[in-house]
């Protein structure tokens, strides 16, 4: 069986699951790229996590079979043939902060409920697949290979969410846009630098980010270095007691309600999506003992606030940026409401 992180086990059983349809066809806006960069010198070859793969043309039909892929893609000007449905049932798996970039097209949307879709995928005759963030096997990536050049994970990163700048420049770089890829990071990193420059008061504090609620008696936090970028960033040290639970290398700290207190620190984020996943929190005994939550320095997100800071794509950081910046502020000061923040 595909082991998958507990982040999507957990999300479907919130009720979210896998909705590619077969029926699904990408629009003529779709079917190749709407780049206007000058092309770049190819062929290119780029360094994997299963060795190397040689692009020999610029591509124009670049299926996405990994999680969160599709921003990467469209955040270099081009359309992907094909997106895959990770979680939220967003229309052509596309979700509001990336919207804009798909100019009316709609992708086909591949399901990774029983693995991989070949034949879907070969029916698409892409010229690029691309699957950073998908846990390709070995096996996965032979047969992906087969149908076209197929770029896997990072080189010596994790089955899934790998970090996000370094998916960035790889993926930038088999689309022969490398320096626009490492253009996106910078223009990231700079957008955060300026907000941390501005709120001189989250630097050194501590923050744990979590999942919205409890499942089979725990809730997941994430240890430094696991999506937590959106955090280090402005300046806030992620909570170094999430290592007293020994969890293995790119998976989320599974917390039991009665070790609740291992997550409290200055300022919480909780990844909510509703409102009722609060209520669910406040019948839990330890929830309303930790110092964050009685002091006001709790942040409950929304649900497309969640999703962005789950993705961590160039375009879901700065999404993330714009709407998360006044509520850690507002959380440092002892100061945010506990209610979800409303959405835009």
């Amino acid at each position: 069986m595909r082991r998958i992180p507990a982040l999507i086990l957990l999300l479907a059983a919130v009720s979210f699951t896998a909705c590619g349809s077969d029926d699904d066809a990408p629009t003529a806006a779709g079917e190749g790229t709407t780049s206007t960069e000058p092309a770049a010198v190819f062929p290119v070859t780029v360094e994997h996590a299963y060795g190397s793969t040689t692009v020999p043309s610029a591509p124009e039909r670049i299926a996405v079979v990994g999680l969160t892929e599709q921003d990467i893609v469209l955040a270099l000007g081009q359309v992907p043939i094909a997106t895959t449905e990770w979680y939220g049932d967003q229309p052509s798996a596309v979700w509001p902060w990336a919207q804009e970039q798909l100019g009316g097209a709609k992708p086909t949307v591949l399901s990774v409920a029983d693995g991989f879709q070949f034949e879907k995928i070969a029916g698409l005759k892409p010229d690029l697949i691309i699957g950073t963030n998908s846990g390709m096997t070995k096996a996965d990536y032979e047969k992906l290979s087969a149908l076209a050049p197929t770029i896997a994970g990072v080189k010596g990163g994790t089955e899934y969410f790998s970090p996000w700048d370094q998916q960035t420049e790889l993926v930038a770089a088999a689309m022969g846009k490398a320096e626009e890829g490492r253009k996106l990071v910078q223009d990231v990193q700079d957008a955060y630098a300026k907000a941390a420059a501005e709120h001189p008061e989250f630097e050194g504090k501590v923050a744990t980010f979590l999942q919205n609620g409890f499942y089979d008696g725990k809730i997941y936090a994430y240890p430094e270095g696991l999506g937590t970028e959106f955090l280090t960033y402005l300046g806030f040290t992620i909570n170094p007691r999430l290592k007293e639970i020994k969890t293995p290398r790119g998976e989320q700290v599974g917390i039991s309600a009665e070790r609740f207190d291992i997550a409290d620190a200055d300022v919480m984020v909780f990844a909510t999506e509703k409102a009722g996943d609060i209520d669910a929190l406040e019948r839990i005994p330890t929830f309303g003992k930790l110092g964050a939550v009685k002091e006001h320095r709790a942040v409950f997100t929304d649900a497309t606030l969640s999703g962005a800071l789950y993705f961590m794509t160039p375009l879901s950081l700065q999404y993330a940026l714009g709407r998360l910046t006044p509520a850690l502020a507002a959380a440092v000061e002892g100061e945010a409401p506990r209610k979800m923040m409303q959405a835009p």
